[in-house]
């Protein structure tokens, strides 16, 4: 398994540095936090980083990059704003829309995307009471008279209050069920139909990822807003789910590379009783273990990827993954933290935002423990196999 960076990929991650150096500093990332989102000109200015993107993002002559690169392009953006960014939710949304809508539905979207940077549209999915059991939803759609309607909640969901339009992810109880499952139909819901309500959702950290928790009283569909892609069902939608863990584990990494960044500056430049903070070798051990455990969430965020890839994907390999890359991320933000003492632990430096970002990743796109749930199994089979 070749982890070596090919020359296309340095030369990507150099595109994407020269473009965080142009717009990422303390203090901008600071103010756009506060603003709970980024300006016009930055996410115009991302898309047309010779991405001529539409979800996956492109190399020149519209081939597609790899998952890897992907993974590049975020730990980089993670590394240098040390902040989350939505351009992961961008990444995975429109691979979705692009899985579930037919092409004329998708392709006013794509165009406004590339003309803008802004996604028209924000992804309703998980609900109060299912979690990460997405199978237990319960916003559902039926026909009543002749007529569609839908009812039901979403929550956490990304720019929510803000974008013109909602894909939501509800039962179909006018279909039967499929393999055990309910049926479940995708539908582009405008924000401002009647009956749809929008409540913004508190939260700490991740501020530039504004979330709303969603309300659907009776709201009249036009069966034009259902999406009539390739995608049929929640095995597809899971599958999806595998591509937003890795996404979010690259932004976890990219987040916690810079707390390690910020963390040797400080040993290096802070003295205390008139030696450098680096010398004294309970900061060594510190920075030694965040070390180790930066190489180790690398190496199985990249390893992830390069399954993707090479067609070689393993369920076990994400779900190992999302178990200890967050967790991990944590760890190294919030030992960076303890090095710069009473400094960190303020406003002034971003690493208490980071360690926030990273806390948070334990619990998006499936929670730690949700991880063992998905492993275990997988791990018992594996030494079974290996058995025989």
């Amino acid at each position: 398994m070749d982890f070596m960076l090919s020359d296309a990929d340095r030369v990507l991650i150099s595109q994407v540095r020269e473009f965080g150096k142009n717009y990422f500093n303390k203090e901008s990332v600071a103010q756009w936090r506060r603003d709970m989102g980024l300006p016009d000109e930055v996410v115009k200015a991302f898309v047309d980083l010779d991405f001529n993107g539409f979800g996956v993002i492109h190399r020149r002559n519209h081939v597609h990059y790899d998952l890897l690169a992907q993974v590049l392009v975020l730990e980089e953006l993670s590394r240098i704003s040390g902040a989350t960014l939505p351009f992961q939710n961008d990444f995975l949304q429109l691979q979705i829309l692009e899985a579930f809508a037919s092409p004329s539905q998708t392709d006013p979207i794509r165009l406004e995307y590339q003309n803008t940077g802004r996604l028209a549209f924000a992804f309703a999915v998980s609900e109060p009471n299912s979690g990460s059991d997405t199978t237990g939803m319960k916003t559902s759609v039926r026909s009543i008279d002749g007529r569609l309607f839908m009812n039901g909640e979403k929550m956490f969901v990304n720019n929510g209050e803000y974008a013109p339009a909602l894909l939501v992810a509800a039962i179909d109880e006018d279909a039967p069920a499929e393999n055990g499952h309910p049926t479940l139909s995708m539908w582009m819901v405008p924000r401002t139909a009647k009956g749809v309500e929008a409540v913004p959702e508190s939260k700490i950290g991740q501020e530039m990822l504004p979330f709303a928790h969603i309300r659907f009283d009776n709201v009249e569909l036009d069966e034009s807003w259902r999406l009539q892609g390739p995608a049929k069902g929640f095995p597809q939608l899971f599958s999806f789910f595998e591509y937003g863990r890795v996404f979010a584990c690259a932004t976890a990494l990219g987040e916690a590379q810079a707390a390690m960044d910020d963390a040797v500056e400080w040993a290096r430049e802070r003295t205390a009783f008139g030696t450098p903070v680096s010398n004294f070798q309970q900061v060594q051990e510190m920075l030694t273990d965040m070390e180790v455990k930066l190489t180790n969430m690398r190496h199985m965020v990249y390893k992830a990827a390069w399954e993707f890839d090479h067609g070689v994907h393993e369920r076990l390999t994400v779900a190992l993954m999302k178990r200890y890359v967050p967790c991990a991320a944590t760890e190294v933000a919030s030992d960076a933290m303890q090095i710069l003492g009473g400094r960190g632990y303020t406003t002034h430096e971003r690493i208490s935002s980071i360690w926030q970002d990273c806390r948070g990743f334990q619990i998006a796109e499936g929670t730690d423990q949700i991880m063992v749930y998905i492993a275990a199994p997988l791990v018992m089979r594996k030494y079974a196999e290996a058995e025989m």
